[in-house]
């Protein structure tokens, strides 16, 4: 696959997504140790339907892929969901599709690059996300970056016979002073 290196980091880069990936996706999609996490084993994701997602990005969302530096090879996908240029805000979200990629330090790095990103080049002053409270290795990645919990909604999400909440935390620019993207100009 052909990847462009738009952000990039310590040991992975961001990349605009690449439509040829669209059997990936879809194959994590059907791996419950990734659908769990970000809320997704009650839905059923096909090529076709993967496809015109990936082919109709709006203006208010920007999706990436997430690579390796090491070997150009695509182990997730992140990106901004909702932006709101008047009101400078947006929602921001990731997964990475291969359990052996996971628990590396890559979920933290995603992040410091998006936020660099969103806060010093989309002008953006409140970036927001939400998880699911049983995904705690998640949560413990957001709070290292400087995410704080803004509230709960209680028993919202429904998995395997049990209810959870679903927890919304978000991060200020004025808290996030790093300079995280190595590709930069100025």
């Amino acid at each position: 696959m052909k990847y462009f290196k738009k952000l990039v980091g310590e040991r992975i880069y961001l990349s605009p997504v690449n439509i040829e990936d669209v059997e990936k996706y879809v194959e994590w999609f059907c791996d419950f140790t990734m659908t769990d996490g970000v809320g997704r084993s009650g839905e059923v994701m096909t090529i076709k339907g993967e496809k015109e997602y990936l082919e109709n990005a709006t203006n208010n969302k920007l999706d990436f892929a997430i690579v390796k530096l090491e070997n150009d090879k695509l182990i997730g996908n992140c990106g901004f969901n909702e932006i709101d240029y008047k009101h400078r805000k947006a929602e921001i979200g990731l997964f990475i599709g291969d359990e052996n990629n996971r628990s590396k330090g890559y979920g933290k790095e995603i992040l410091k690059l998006l936020l660099d990103y969103g806060f010093n080049y989309l002008n953006l002053n409140n970036i927001m996300l939400t998880v699911k409270s049983f995904n705690e290795r998640a949560i413990n990645c957001y709070q290292k970056v400087g995410f704080k919990e803004i509230g709960r909604r209680r028993k919202s999400y429904f998995l395997n016979g049990k209810y959870y909440d679903d927890i919304y935390m978000d991060i200020l620019a004025e808290e996030f002073k790093e300079s995280y993207i190595r590709n930069k100009n100025i």
